[in-house]
């Protein structure tokens, strides 16, 4: 087997579906990794055979997860931007807005671990479709309800529909890129949720000078959101690839490269077959509660600016209509700093204090808006609505990407993804409740606490991530080594923390 840059052709009549696992990992002196399998055949991952199957990856799958997601985000958060809904079911002057937001995240919860099971069993690719097909058609369906328990229902569905999506996109893409490829491309994933809210904001713009119809203009809102989802499940179901070894987009060579790709730095085993006791032991570490802690101080400001960024804008004195037009500026900043702290995070490696950064904006952003007199202060107070969702977009990925980079069993890491990513959702629970009728405009309680959880997220974060520096050196103090996670074989990272031999990926 030769070891220049062209990438080596095999043809041993073998399937996709039997590619042989490895028995040894090297690395040659051009710096390529070479896989001993266990026939004894040699296999070559060259710089450039990964540079070129990336490229497959990135054009076939991310702009697919991506539109998926921008629906995802659309038939999540529309209630925020559908004026003219409460005033048509009768929920004007009551608390039922408030009860509809929190009643979505109880199956939202309840129902991920279950939903992410099944996505484990059957396939992200086949799960992940047949879930937005089905919040699709209860949005298009909420134009036929005329009544608040009607709602009610509808939400319900939505959000056990929803319950799992993030979580099986983050591990149907750790299936297909290393550990240091992974936050960028989540990045690219995740900015849809902010164009989602910008494009939300200019549907919404454009839909309420609808000014002639049989139906109320904010029911065209879910006539066309609805519709375009359902339609886009399909679409997602004829093309995503059950996995990287079974992409028909993809040559024998290619399926090979991909596989001993992801089993030398991503995953002990790949498409390792579920067992939920193997997965809940991911729960006997303490760190996996102080990961939970961080998602739950990330949730509440996430679902905070997500589900209220319009009232928090109206406080500065617009109208409904230039309210929603208003949110499009922040929500692409926010898309844009994502991508650039991602992109930074995986040139440098480094999870924690980009995330960190992110939770500083939050707790900056909140505590400016609520210091100062917004009326006279336009600009200021505009300026701090960026910063919130500078705050919330980037540690809402890196998180995940943090805590997936240290996991190497693909049961533990989709198990604890099912729960953390719900968990943070379920403080939407917590948001619509602080956010109250009767601190309107001001909502000063519910920036206060948005701040403070904001600053307390800040704190754990910085926490662990010290720990995990600490922890490194005294593991190479005590081996005599200088090694960090990315230079320790998957194998020997199995076990997560309690294994002798780990290197924290921080």
């Amino acid at each position: 087997m030769t070891t220049d840059d062209k990438q080596p052709h095999i043809d041993d009549g073998r399937s996709s579906d039997e590619v042989v696992r490895a028995k040894s990992i090297s690395t040659d002196p051009q710096g390529n990794t070479i896989i001993t399998e266990e026939n004894g055949e040699i296999f070559t991952i060259s710089e450039s055979a990964e540079r070129a199957l990336l490229w497959k990856f990135d054009l076939r799958i991310l702009p697919l997860l991506a539109v998926m997601y921008l629906f995802n985000a659309l038939d999540k958060s529309n209630l925020g931007v559908s004026g003219g809904l409460e005033k048509s079911l009768g929920m004007e002057g009551t608390n039922q807005y408030n009860i509809l937001l929190s009643i979505f995240f109880v199956p939202y919860v309840l129902a991920a671990p279950f939903v992410a099971i099944l996505g484990k069993i059957y396939g992200p690719s086949r799960v992940l479709p047949c879930m937005m097909f089905t919040f699709g058609l209860m949005t298009l369906c909420t134009v036929g309800v005329s009544n608040f328990a009607g709602l009610v229902t509808l939400r319900v569905i939505l959000g056990a529909a929803e319950s799992a999506f993030f979580p099986l996109v983050i591990y149907y893409q750790t299936q297909f890129y290393r550990r240091g490829e992974l936050a960028r491309r989540l990045a690219i994933f995740y900015a849809a949720s902010n164009i989602a809210g910008a494009f939300g904001g200019l549907l919404a713009y454009g839909v309420f000078h609808i000014k002639s119809g049989s139906i109320p203009a904010w029911k065209y809102l879910f006539v066309i959101e609805g519709s375009l989802t359902m339609a886009m499940s399909v679409v997602a179901f004829c093309f995503l690839p059950r996995s990287a070894a079974k992409a028909r987009f993809l040559n024998e060579d290619e399926k090979r490269l991909a596989f001993y790709r992801i089993q030398v730095d991503s995953s002990a085993i790949v498409e390792e077959k579920f067992e939920f006791k193997e997965a809940a032991r991911i729960l006997k570490h303490w760190t996996s509660w102080h990961i939970l802690a961080i998602e739950m101080c990330l949730g509440i400001p996430l679902q905070s600016v997500t589900l209220f960024l319009p009232q928090i804008i109206a406080r500065l004195g617009y109208s409904t209509i230039k309210t929603n037009l208003y949110t499009v500026a922040p929500n692409c900043t926010g898309a844009v700093m994502l991508l650039l702290l991602a992109f930074a995070s995986d040139y440098t490696r480094w999870r924690f204090p980009f995330i960190a950064l992110g939770f500083f904006w939050t707790f900056c952003g909140m505590v400016i808006y609520s210091a100062i007199d917004v009326l006279n202060e336009l600009t200021v107070a505009y300026f701090a609505c960026f910063m919130m969702t500078w705050g919330t977009s980037a540690p809402s990925v890196l998180l995940d990407v943090w805590y997936c980079n240290n996991i190497a069993d693909e049961n533990r890491r989709l198990f604890l993804t099912s729960l953390g990513v719900p968990l943070a959702n379920l403080m939407g629970v917590v948001s619509s409740n602080i956010f109250r009728k009767e601190d309107a405009p001001q909502y000063i309680p519910a920036l206060a606490t948005t701040a403070a959880f904001g600053g307390l997220g800040l704190v754990l974060t910085l926490l662990l991530g010290g720990y995990m520096i600490m922890d490194n050196k005294k593991r190479n103090r005590q081996q005599g080594v200088n090694l960090r996670a990315r230079d320790v074989p998957t194998e020997r990272l199995r076990d997560g923390p309690a294994c002798a031999e780990f290197r924290w990926f921080y």
